[in-house]
């Protein structure tokens, strides 16, 4: 589950880091007083207005249509008002959102960081991950922070820095005094790092957060840490801890077809091939997507209906598969063992008959307990469904569907 920028930002807030302050709004007059709020509590007559989507490259996005880009500086209440009235309702395209783009329906009012002071400013990047080939997580970090983050990692790899924190021992001072020095820090601005470090650790740790990503870390002309941008990402397996993190989740942001699935129990991930998968296990649902490319065809989502797949979660299956106009056949695939074979079956045929003409082809593998009755019961049915027991026989099935 992916958190907005405004939400980032305060979750890291209360772990104890610095953060560029920001206030919500959703329509433009809401902009203006949020300007005219920041302008009493800090003191700056420049704001930054900045779209609330769950994507980034936001800065360099433009609104379909203008040439407003989705992150802009209002040296006004009354640019404060354009900006907004020109972002909200609009549909932001970036290098992450494709050309689809998103639309956008709140704006962070956020105060100007970016003030004359004894010393420059200094933009980096931070974020912090789980580094599954050596089963530690891991901060990556560099002196080159901002919009072209992409293109440093791409170009001069070499000023992407990496920590690894050790899980059995956490993260230690010796290291956050060393990601300050690697980033060129001294004096204030290296406490404030080490503190910073410390505090979006202690975030990463207590959300049990998948990513967090800060570009970019400021620090400021006055050496403080703040964080001007943030991106979390939760773990949805630990949700179930985290219920107060769990009601910050934005329906709007998902795709409808996976919130569907969702509210059903069914584990789907839409993908962009032209098979349909319907599978129960993780596992079996990889090894059915690697039979997919070998007939020539491509998974059109990973959708795992679990151990208890009766008429009616087959049919919400069937349903939410359907939805996608790219499906030109689908691929049943399940291992009976805990779920008998042949109630499966007839949960199939029954979902079959319930939901009508299905205008794709349906290919059906089932293994396992009462596999040969259950092909017998769709042998037997006399709808449009094509039977197999064996993996390369449903291969052979797909490829005959695709042809």
């Amino acid at each position: 589950m992916n958190l907005h920028e405004y939400q980032a930002k305060e979750l890291m807030k209360k772990n104890g880091a610095s953060i560029q302050e920001g206030i919500v709004a959703e329509t433009p007059e809401q902009a203006v007083a949020a300007a005219q709020k920041l302008k009493e509590l800090y003191n700056t007559d420049w704001v930054v207005v900045k779209s609330q989507i769950h994507a980034g490259g936001r800065g360099k996005g433009k609104i379909v249509g203008t040439e407003q880009n989705g992150v802009a500086l209002a040296k006004s209440h009354d640019a404060v008002k354009t900006i907004a009235t020109n972002i909200l309702g609009g549909t932001l395209v970036t290098k992450q959102t494709g050309p689809a783009g998103r639309l956008v329906n709140k704006v962070l009012v956020a105060q100007d960081v970016y003030y004359p002071g004894e010393s420059p400013t200094k933009e980096m990047y931070f974020s912090i991950l789980l580094d599954r080939a050596k089963g530690k997580n891991v901060i990556i970090y560099s002196t080159e922070g901002g919009m072209d983050i992409e293109e440093v990692a791409e170009h001069t790899p070499d000023k992407v820095l990496k920590e690894w924190i050790d899980p059995s021992v956490g993260l230690q001072e010796f290291q956050c005094r060393k990601i300050g020095f690697n980033l060129g820090l001294s004096g204030n601005a290296l406490k404030e790092m080490g503190k910073f470090t410390r505090a979006v650790y202690n975030t990463y740790i207590n959300a049990d957060a998948a990513m967090v990503e800060i570009n970019p870390c400021l620090k400021t002309s006055d050496n403080k840490i703040i964080a001007v941008d943030g991106k979390i990402s939760l773990d949805d397996n630990a949700l179930y801890r985290h219920k107060d993190l769990e009601a910050l989740r934005d329906l709007n942001e998902e795709d409808p077809t996976e919130v569907e699935a969702s509210n059903a129990e069914l584990n789907y991930v839409k993908l962009d091939g032209n098979v349909g998968c319907m599978v129960n296990g993780a596992g079996l649902a990889m090894a059915t997507m690697d039979i997919i490319k070998l007939s020539g065809g491509e998974p059109a989502n990973f959708l795992d209906v679990g151990g208890t797949a009766n008429a009616e979660r087959v049919e919400k299956a069937f349903r939410i598969i359907l939805k996608d106009p790219h499906v030109k056949a689908i691929l049943v695939n399940i291992f009976g063992g805990i779920v008998r074979c042949d109630r499966v079956a007839q949960g199939i045929v029954d979902a079959y008959k319930s939901i009508g003409n299905i205008p794709v082809p349906i290919i059906v593998r089932l293994q396992g307990t009462n596999a040969v009755e259950a092909k017998k019961l769709i042998d037997e049915s006399g709808l449009k469904v094509r039977s197999a027991i064996q993996l390369k026989e449903a291969a052979e099935e797909v490829k005959k569907a695709l042809a």
